[in-house]
């Protein structure tokens, strides 16, 4: 079967920090729930929690991974968020390298 760019998404998550985000990373990898994790620290987020503006720092998780992986990488994102409502976002890959592309759906592959 041809390998789509459709099947592949980029699934955003927030995280208190460097530590929290390389602990999760980690456990998704080893999952084989993505591919690939940026983790990105250094962010400022602002957002609406329970009646009040909160201003934190935080790290930006970016993770690449299939649709099929999707609900289970979700599953495995709030079970180890320390978080009671995490952020867990995905958008559709539309342009990517071929080779990129195969590597993904390669690695995520349920084994």
């Amino acid at each position: 079967m041809p390998i789509t760019k459709s099947e592949i998404i980029i699934v955003f998550v927030t995280v208190p920090g460097l530590r929290e985000g390389s602990r999760i990373s980690r456990a998704i990898l080893t999952s084989r729930l993505a591919a690939c994790v940026n983790v990105i620290p250094g962010i400022q987020s602002m957002y609406q929690w329970k009646g009040k503006i909160v201003r934190e720092k935080e790290a930006m998780l970016v993770l690449k991974t299939t649709r099929s992986r999707y609900r289970k990488l979700e599953q495995k994102l709030k079970q180890l968020h320390p978080y009671e409502v995490p952020e867990v976002i995905a958008i559709p890959l539309i342009c990517g390298s071929s080779q990129y592309i195969e590597w993904v759906t390669k690695e995520v592959a349920n084994r």
